[in-house]
């Protein structure tokens, strides 16, 4: 397993665990750098920070593009793991678009529900495809 596919992996513990606790996201990222355990990987640190940083946007991309689901609705691994792909998708330039949905459908096929990981190929795909027309 690649260094950047762990760190996709913790950021979306991370992510996942500031939705359990109900703080906004990010918000446990010093704590689990403090404590270590396991150690939390700059990727990871600045996937976070990414997303927290542009979670409004990255939202609003989720939300349009999740034909028929609300982000309420959608599994917590299913919408973090569309969140961070849209942030790399949108934001990270050295990951080739194909890399992050493919990524983003590894976690949620390993996570998730059996029906996840088409889900987050349809919803990432189509944001791909638009990416243009989104960055302008």
């Amino acid at each position: 397993m690649s260094a950047r596919t762990k760190a996709r992996k913790r950021a979306l513990d991370v992510l996942f665990e500031c939705e359990v606790r109900g703080l906004p996201l990010g918000a446990t990222l010093d704590e689990r750098v403090v404590a270590a355990d396991p150690p939390v990987n700059e990727y990871t640190v600045a996937l976070i920070r990414g997303i927290a940083e542009h979670q409004a946007r990255i939202d609003e991309l989720v939300s349009t593009y999740a034909q028929g689901w609300s982000l309420e609705r959608m599994p917590a691994v299913d919408r973090n793991a569309l969140r961070i792909g849209v942030f790399e998708v949108m934001y990270v330039d050295e990951v080739p678009d194909a890399v992050a949905v493919s990524e983003a459908m590894v976690l949620v096929r390993d996570l998730s529900t059996d029906e996840s990981p088409n889900f987050v190929n349809g919803v990432l795909g189509n944001i791909v495809r638009n990416k243009p027309a989104l960055s302008a």
